[in-house]
């Protein structure tokens, strides 16, 4: 099993599909607490050409706290990651992990559980776009 679930999207702006996926994810449950522009990032810091890559940190509260409530530590592998980038133009890839695959790393059967409920919504979104 990938770590990852991935989709392409074609005839849409790296902007537009930025938008698209954060309604989907709302419809989802989620709300988007960060938004990492790895192009930005990586042009300030070290003055190279990057492609559009954007990294968007996405919770559903409800379940973050369920989480929580079982494992204190569940924080570093929080929020959801979902990237969206653009290798070549006009072709935006979106891929969103996959947090069976991410969980199994922590022995807690409580997580396994609430990984398979985020999983479904996670994959929800990747196959609406």
């Amino acid at each position: 099993m990938n770590y990852y679930y991935t989709t392409q999207l074609h005839n849409i702006t790296f902007d537009e599909a930025i938008q698209k996926v954060t309604e989907q994810l709302q419809k989802e449950g989620f709300g988007v607490l960060t938004e990492i522009d790895m192009k930005a990032t990586l042009r300030k810091k070290l003055d190279v050409d990057f492609y559009n890559y954007k990294i968007l940190g996405a919770c559903n509260a409800p379940f973050a706290y369920k989480a929580l409530q079982n494992e204190d530590k569940i924080g570093t592998m929080l929020p959801c990651n979902i990237i969206v980038q653009e290798k070549l133009y006009g072709t935006i890839e979106v891929s969103a992990v996959n947090p069976i695959e991410s969980m199994k790393a922590i022995k807690n059967e409580a997580l396994g559980f609430i990984a398979t409920e985020v999983n479904t919504k996670l994959k929800n979104v990747i196959e609406s776009l």
